[in-house]
């Protein structure tokens, strides 16, 4: 008797997406008209870092705790390990590399944090920037309390944080006239 062969791992496994899990978005990445297909599981981080070669949103924890993925949906805040791209059809995204492309001046916010040293390794540093650049965007400069609950959802391994709170404070100061 002939022992039965196993069947391949790949042969048992169904396929990674069915047509219909596919869709076709538009959205606006950094001022730029994007058309795509997307697959209905694939991440907006995923899609910026390999579709579109933008790879100053890093990908830390991908759960949503660390924030070095943040980038600004529409103007607001979000992280993008936990956001599909599907849902972003329409959207105006816009991306560390948004705020000064080529050899254009430093942003408020970006030069804040080189002068006050608010950032070591960088790897945080993108996700932090882009909240920030989302509070001096703000109608009305937020207090104290609102500051720290944007950068409470950030984690730094290395700085403790100070010199990045006052890198928000100074660009705050400089947008707000304070």
């Amino acid at each position: 008797m002939t022992p039965s062969v196993p069947t391949p791992l790949a042969a048992r496994t169904p396929p990674l997406a069915e047509p219909s899990a596919w869709h076709e978005i538009g959205l606006t990445v950094n001022g730029r008209q994007v058309t795509a297909q997307v697959e209905s599981r694939l991440l907006l981080s995923d899609f910026l870092r390999d579709r579109l070669g933008l790879t100053g949103t890093h990908v830390g924890c991908e759960h949503g705790v660390c924030g070095a993925c943040t980038v600004l949906v529409d103007g607001e805040p979000v992280r993008t390990c936990l956001t599909l791209a599907v849902q972003c059809a329409g959207a105006e995204i816009r991306t560390v590399e948004s705020l000064a492309p080529a050899d254009a001046p430093l942003t408020p916010v970006q030069r804040a944090f080189h002068e006050c040293h608010g950032m070591q390794c960088g790897f945080c540093t993108p996700g932090f920037v882009m909240t920030a650049t989302a509070l001096t965007e703000q109608s009305e400069r937020p207090d104290e309390g609102q500051v720290a609950d944007a950068l409470s959802g950030h984690l730094c391994r290395c700085t403790g944080y100070r010199n990045i709170r006052r890198a928000v404070c100074q660009a705050l100061d400089e947008r707000f006239g304070e």
